[in-house]
């Protein structure tokens, strides 16, 4: 069997975790919301422009 996959494999490799602080988890979420964000204005825009040039050549409705 297996060492890690043990209950003192386990309780060790549980200690060895080192969690976040409080600060550095909201810096962490800052950052993945602000991504999240600018991705969804990206594809926003990406769809205006679309719309926008296919109404420009006569497809859009």
């Amino acid at each position: 069997m297996l060492k890690w996959f043990s209950f003192s494999g386990i309780s060790k490799e549980v200690k060895r975790i080192r969690w976040p602080k409080k600060e550095e988890l909201g810096g962490n979420s800052m950052e993945v919301l602000i991504f999240c964000a600018s991705f969804g204005v990206f594809f926003v825009a990406c769809e205006f422009f679309v719309s926008f040039f296919l109404k420009l050549i006569g497809i859009g409705a």
